[in-house]
């Protein structure tokens, strides 16, 4: 019996999953992708254990999305060794993630880590993130 016999669906590769991340990406408003600037989109399947260490996180599960980089805010032009920004995104925790809730598409999800993530580059903690989140 395959899994299409079965209704079964598979989950979506790596490279399907950063498809789905940059069509969900290019969806965004064009003014929310011109202020990010030249952020780089990542997907992995989970952190790095040094990530994990870093941010005292034991379950790899627990980690959807990361922002690595200088925010704007902490930005200067006196930065010696300037670091391109990167959000990554963690594909496995993610479909976990979709799988449990149900309530929204795998797309959508991947919106809401990524605007999530973003907020960080533009300097914005968890709490305000949280906050905009609970008003929108």
């Amino acid at each position: 019996m395959t899994a299409s016999t079965m209704g079964a669906r598979l989950a979506p590769s790596i490279d399907d999953f950063a498809a789905i991340a940059e069509e969900a990406w290019n969806e965004l408003p064009e003014q929310f992708r011109a202020m990010a600037g030249d952020v780089e989109l990542r997907v992995a399947d989970f952190p790095d254990e040094d990530v994990l260490d870093e941010l005292g996180i034991e379950d790899a599960f627990d980690l959807t999305g990361l922002y690595q980089g200088v925010d704007l805010t902490r930005r200067t032009s006196f930065d010696t060794t300037p670091h391109r920004s990167m959000v990554l995104l963690y594909r496995r925790p993610m479909l976990d993630e979709w799988c449990e809730r149900g309530d929204v598409t795998l797309q959508e999800l991947i919106v809401q880590v990524l605007v999530h993530e973003i907020g960080h580059h533009f300097g914005l903690s968890d709490e305000a993130i949280e906050a905009i989140e609970a008003r929108a």
